[in-house]
């Protein structure tokens, strides 16, 4: 199987993962019904409804607001995946394959319910580690994986990013 369809393989399992995931708390667990569900002492399970961007930044109450980060989130997908149709290192297509699929699946919340639902809570003592989900988790791999291809050195001497759009 080609890297860009690993990558897009990668992406719809991300996808689907997080929006699974999303849907047990909201409707099978049922968590504005049942609460907090802790999952042991540095982990719990509770709804954050974020309207902004990562970390809670940019929170957006207006709705043209939402409908510009929908917009942004389809957007960033698409000019990833043109990337990854250029059949890109394998790396980099399973990074990508992880962001489009986190973008995408963070873009659906914000069109369905006006804000991402976050649900993961790591904590530990007096420390607190802000609430997340899957598709987030995705992103940020995705990136730390774009991050060190970018500054991985590849046979020639160069970076597999020289080659990239």
């Amino acid at each position: 199987m080609s890297p860009a369809r690993q990558g897009a393989l990668i992406a719809l399992v991300t996808l689907l993962l997080d929006q699974i995931s999303k849907l047990w708390v909201l409707f099978g667990y049922q968590i504005e019904l049942h609460g907090d569900l802790r999952l042991a002492p540095f982990a719990t399970i509770t709804l954050v409804w974020n309207r902004g961007i990562s970390y809670g930044l940019f929170q957006q109450e207006a709705e043209w607001g939402r409908w510009a980060l929908v917009i942004i989130s389809f957007i960033a997908a698409i000019a990833f995946s043109v990337w990854l149709a250029k059949n890109p290192p394998r790396l980099v297509a399973w990074a990508l394959g992880l962001v489009i699929g986190g973008a995408i699946g963070n873009g659906i919340d914000r069109a369905a319910y006006g804000a991402v639902v976050d649900f993961v809570h790591l904590h530990w003592g007096g420390f607190s580690w802000y609430v997340f989900n899957v598709a987030d988790c995705a992103i940020v791999v995705g990136v730390a994986l774009l991050l060190l291809d970018a500054l991985r050195p590849s046979a020639e001497g160069e970076s597999d990013a020289a080659n990239r759009p």
